[in-house]
């Protein structure tokens, strides 16, 4: 397979269903390319005996009338999707040893149009964390490296493992969730693809929660035809979701079509900030003018509240952390601390969460409990749900205008080496979501996409913001700016073992 390094989804699809490739052998390919790059440690979980007997299966139905949209494509998804009878861990000690019965509605959806399973991928423990060091597994590695370093770069949080897997061809694509930029933060910082959805496009069901009103699943993968197919996929409503919403799912892969001539981009100046490094601010005015350049209308725009979306943010978030999380006792399911003579049940429950969670958990469940607790609650997080409205309605009046996408840089700078910024106050990582946080709060759309890289010959995305329920749309921007960039760069293959 001569063009496997740039192997796409939409590629093999075409292959698979030629006969000029099979499941089977496309399969074992990944398996042993996952098993030759275990210093990128990407995945968690490799299910090599069951992704062959899907396979298998693929290349016997591949003829058939009814073979799934996905038949014989080898994906991967994030560690805090339940996966049927297999371990889910959310890179947690605290779920040490859980293996649900079910499955989340969204890998459900991949798996009923015959996509294959080739593992679980490595993440921040509960989604919590921008640089993929808070899992339990250890850090996953970017594939990526400077030309100024041999030092381990982070691939990013908390979907580091997603965005690794994909950028080092580990699989065809994967599967991530998006609280505060967790798709979109690792897909700008390892050169690949990666779509956060509008709140309630895709179910929540069977994913464990880290905050409830802004977690959203969503594709990585190496280009922006390919987030098309899956996401259409993954998308729709579910009974056993409450916030998921009764909207018609569009054909995004048909929607791309890559006329954006007269589409008007906001242009926020609020994501001016200062000390913005100058080759970030050099990949977005070159964005920008790509765009100009295919027809499209730059349009100077304000979203004066963005400022206050980090700290609204990490009142939010570590809020509904803290409640989400105060199931995990020790008593059903996962680690259990061990009690001592005379210890009673308040006593398990300190070990079991005291040695179960990490640090950055502990941290923001501290936090959550804090602004959650009588004679805070009004000063904190009631205040917060207030700005958060405003932040919304920045972005609703910003749309209400015409404006058709905003484009932002996804990250405030390329990939940092691993430790850099973990070893400093927790704030100086925090920051590094400035860009993409406030997507979240309004429940919007947005994409990163590759469209450059720094000096060192590291990789750096800008993203597209939508209005809700504009996926086809951010996505046929997308698409135009994609082939404007003609981003070609790979990492290359140090990892191999």
């Amino acid at each position: 397979m001569s063009d496997f390094e740039t192997l796409t989804i939409s590629k093999a699809r075409d292959l698979l269903l030629k006969g000029d490739l099979s499941a089977v052998k496309l399969t074992e390919r990944y398996i042993e390319r996952i098993e030759s790059s275990q210093k990128l440690n990407a995945f968690c979980l490799i299910t090599a005996e069951i992704a062959l007997n899907q396979a298998r299966f693929c290349d016997k139905l591949m003829r058939s009338s009814e073979k799934g949209k996905l038949c014989g494509i080898p994906l991967a998804v994030k560690d805090i999707f339940c996966t049927k009878s297999l371990p889910t861990q959310a890179a947690s000690k605290i779920l040490e040893g859980f293996v649900p019965p079910y499955e989340s509605t969204v890998t459900a959806k991949l798996w009923k149009e015959n996509a294959i399973l080739l593992g679980k991928l490595n993440m921040d423990e509960f989604a919590m964390g921008s640089s993929n060091e808070t899992s339990v597994y250890g850090p996953a590695i970017n594939p990526w490296q400077g030309s100024d370093t041999e030092l381990p770069l982070s691939p990013g949080g908390s979907s580091g493992g997603s965005a690794a897997a994909v950028a080092a061809n580990l699989c065809l694509g994967a599967l991530g969730t998006d609280t505060g930029g967790s798709i979109r933060q690792p897909a700008a910082f390892n050169g690949v693809v990666g779509i956060k959805p509008t709140y309630g496009r895709c179910s929540r069901w069977g994913i464990i929660a880290f905050a409830s009103s802004l977690d959203q699943a969503g594709p990585i993968t190496k280009t922006v035809r390919d987030s098309a197919i899956l996401l259409e996929i993954i998308s729709g409503h579910d009974s056993k979701d409450s916030t998921s919403a009764v909207q018609k799912v569009p054909n995004f892969e048909s929607a791309l079509i890559g006329d954006i001539r007269g589409k008007k981009i906001g242009i926020p100046a609020e994501y001016r900030i200062d000390d913005t490094p100058p080759e970030i601010i050099k990949l977005w005015e070159t964005g920008i003018r790509q765009l100009k350049d295919s027809g499209a209308k730059i349009v100077e725009i304000s979203l004066p509240h963005t400022k206050y979306s980090l700290p609204t943010y990490y009142v939010l978030a570590p809020a509904e952390a803290s409640s989400n999380l105060a199931r995990y006792d020790g008593v059903k399911y996962g680690y259990r601390g061990k009690l001592r003579a005379g210890e009673g049940i308040n006593e398990l429950y300190k070990r079991t969460r005291s040695e179960g969670f990490g640090d950055e958990v502990k941290r923001r469940i501290m936090v959550g409990t804090y602004v959650l607790s009588a004679g805070f609650y009004e000063a904190y997080y009631q205040k917060a749900l207030k700005v958060r409205n405003l932040i919304r309605k920045d972005f609703e009046n910003v749309f209400s205008q015409g404006i058709n996408a905003i484009l932002t840089p996804t990250t405030p700078s390329p990939a940092f080496p691993l430790s850099s910024k973990s070893n400093k106050s927790p704030v100086e990582m925090y920051l590094n979501d400035i860009f993409t946080v406030p997507v979240n709060l309004a429940g919007l759309p947005a994409i990163s996409i590759p469209t450059g890289t720094t000096d060192k010959g590291l990789p750096l995305g800008l993203q597209l913001i939508g209005p809700a329920w504009g996926e086809a749309e951010i996505l046929d921007i997308a698409f135009r700016l994609e082939k404007e960039s003609n981003f070609k760069e790979l990492p290359t293959n140090w990892w191999a073992i």
